[in-house]
């Protein structure tokens, strides 16, 4: 079963090819990986980084509209995920789904209840319960508006958990705002996507100050290259136009070629960098793509979905005119 998308190494070894030689479309990175030099002092380097990395801190809450003391850190999302939800009290959580699935994996002794948010997300939840909500959503990118829901919750004084880490490829709404009226709101973001840092393992949980501060987090936890590194990302506004201008070019031709291809049953509209497809060829479109070294998300291992549905990132015009060619030489 495929867990996660971007393991081309597994999947390098079993058509016996180097991991370079694969596009990987299962990886929903920015398709723009501008270079980014760093220049270390000996200070950076050979000292130990303020452990709890106040100028870091101060850079995002400018980024971000917040307040230093509404930002805690972490070695990537993932380990943020795992960290919040093992420190969080409460004995039932339901996760509206299909979502990532490190967050089942974090769940330690708690009552799971599943939502099938496609279909049915109006259901209710319980009274003082979690709720954990991706938005916009993965595996196919819908966005919600949670004007409706968000109160609800509230009312139930339920805790909340929003994944926003494929919020700014489309700029779409955040609702960091959100934690100022309510302590039991968690923002996740992940600066992995948007600012293609998967070698960066920087997270961050945005939530009230009352709430960052009950969160148990190591000593030095990210290192100071992570920090100068992402400190240059993101505030490199060059960066950020052209990422937006290349996602936005480049999903239309992926859409194009995918629906051209002719070989979907269903194309997803999304509103991130990547698309859901179904086919009742899943399994055997999936290995066609490998046979010529492209690699994309198969969705079997997301709740109310199988071999059948297919996640193809937003890739380069090179990547895409392959992925053309591949899918129209399958039959």
């Amino acid at each position: 079963m495929m867990t996660h998308g971007a393991n081309i190494y597994k999947y390098a070894k079993i058509i016996d090819t180097h991991p370079n030689e694969i596009i990987d479309f299962s990886s929903n990175v920015n398709l723009n990986k501008k270079e980014c030099t760093l220049t270390l002092s000996q200070t950076v380097s050979a000292n130990y980084a303020d452990s709890e990395y106040r100028e870091f801190k101060k850079f995002l809450a400018q980024k971000y509209v917040l307040k230093s003391s509404q930002i805690a850190l972490f070695n990537g999302a993932t380990s943020a995920i795992h960290t919040l939800i093992n420190s969080l009290k409460c004995d039932d959580i339901f996760l509206y789904e299909p979502l990532y699935s490190e967050y089942e994996r974090a769940i330690k002794k708690k009552n799971i209840y599943r939502i099938n948010r496609i279909s049915n997300i109006e259901a209710d939840v319980l009274e003082d319960s979690i709720v954990v909500f991706v938005n916009p959503s993965t595996p196919e990118g819908t966005y919600y508006n949670l004007e409706e829901l968000l109160p609800r919750w509230m009312e139930l004084n339920c805790t909340i958990i929003l994944d926003e880490s494929f919020l700014e490829f489309e700029k779409l709404k955040s609702y960091r705002d959100e934690i100022n009226n309510y302590k039991k709101l968690y923002i996740i973001q992940s600066f992995t996507k948007f600012y293609a840092s998967a070698g960066v393992r920087v997270g961050a949980i945005f939530s009230h100050k009352k709430s960052i501060k009950k969160l148990p987090t190591p000593l030095w936890n990210i290192s100071s290259l992570d920090i100068e590194f992402l400190k240059l990302r993101l505030s490199d506004t060059l960066f950020i136009e052209k990422s937006h201008t290349l996602h936005k070019e480049q999903k239309v031709e992926l859409h194009t070629i995918l629906e051209e291809s002719e070989q979907f049953d269903e194309i997803v509209e999304s509103d991130a960098n990547f698309i859901l497809t179904y086919t009742t060829k899943g399994e055997a479109l999936f290995k066609h793509l490998l046979s010529h070294k492209i690699l994309v998300r198969s969705c079997e291992s997301f709740t109310y979905l199988s071999k059948n549905w297919l996640r193809f990132a937003v890739k380069d015009k090179r990547s895409h005119q392959a992925l053309r060619e591949a899918l129209l030489a399958f039959s």
